[in-house]
């Protein structure tokens, strides 16, 4: 079996919505990317690069792929940040406790320094486009704003 050497994934978790950022595998690691995605529960990928590998023994365990590729380094397109507000708001309120992954390339992003100033400059500008309402544990709503 090909062996990862790759960073190791990194759950983000806010209120009931939960997120991996993981790397982009290959073929030859896909069956442990696989069960790293399982253990998460994982039930979407987002790829934000070109295809590395075929998503259908990733299907054939019931994780749906999106492909929603944008250059490297620059911030995603208007269409992509709203098909993904739509994707959040959808799964977290149809599947509770389900988890979405999402790659890149090689994943540089989930280290301290990595933004560059393209995208730095898009998150100053950047104004949400909706909230998301949720419900807690006691009955009281919750507002949350998505990028």
């Amino acid at each position: 079996m090909a062996r990862m050497n790759r960073p190791a994934p990194v759950e983000v978790t806010y209120k009931n919505m939960r997120f991996l950022i993981t790397h982009n595998p290959t073929n030859a690691t896909l069956n442990k990317f696989i069960e790293e995605l399982k253990k998460y529960g994982v039930t979407t990928i987002v790829r934000v690069c070109e295809a590395t590998y075929d998503t259908t023994l990733v299907e054939k365990e019931g994780i749906h792929v999106l492909d929603w590729p944008f250059d490297d380094g620059a911030p995603p397109s208007n269409q992509i940040v709203d098909d993904w507000l739509s994707l959040v708001k959808i799964k977290f309120r149809e599947e509770p406790g389900c988890c979405i992954a999402v790659h890149c390339v090689a994943g540089l992003g989930r280290r301290r320094g990595a933004f560059n100033s393209k995208q730095l400059l898009y998150l100053e500008k950047y104004r949400p486009k909706m909230r998301l309402r949720f419900k807690d544990s006691n009955g009281h709503r919750n507002n949350c704003c998505i990028q």
